[in-house]
């Protein structure tokens, strides 16, 4: 889910194409022979190590895996059906606000995707709450979360 979030506030929803290409390179990066947890290059680089925190991971695994977490987290706070308005075919995307985020993601999980992002808090959030709905609308377009081999499919 971190992964998930940091691809989408790094790169954002908007640059689609290109986030496809950075979940097709997880894991599939060259060790850095300093720090063999770490890859170098590409997103690994982009994200100070949260790439190579990885390891082998799939895209499919980072997006299917990271979208489930997620929402079972909108879930459990209460904001189930804020999320499934992403997932539903046909049904307007509910807003999210950054209140949202910080109570579904907790401090410990916004602190982390600041420090291995290297964004602010605030543009973290503002960044987030700008992409969220849509990049999950897009990835779940059967109206359901996808299958790892579904999700590889939809990053490539």
């Amino acid at each position: 889910m971190v992964a998930l979030l940091g691809l989408l506030a790094v790169a954002g929803f908007q640059n689609r194409d290109k986030l496809g290409g950075l979940l097709n390179g997880l894991g599939n990066q060259p060790a850095d022979p300093a720090n063999p947890g770490r890859a170098t290059g590409g997103l690994g680089d982009i994200l100070g190590g949260l790439g190579g925190a990885l390891g082998g991971a799939s895209a499919g695994g980072v997006l299917s895996g990271g979208l489930g977490d997620l929402v079972d987290r909108f879930r459990q706070t209460g904001r189930g059906a804020q999320a499934d308005s992403w997932i539903v075919p046909g049904q307007e995307n509910a807003p999210v606000q950054s209140t949202d985020l910080e109570e579904t993601l907790g401090e410990d999980t916004i602190t982390e995707l600041t420090q291995k992002t290297g964004l602010s808090r605030a543009e973290l959030l503002d960044r987030l709450t700008k992409t969220l709905p849509q990049a999950i609308n897009h990835l779940t377009p059967e109206g359901r979360l996808p299958t790892e081999a579904e999700a590889q499919r939809l990053a490539g």
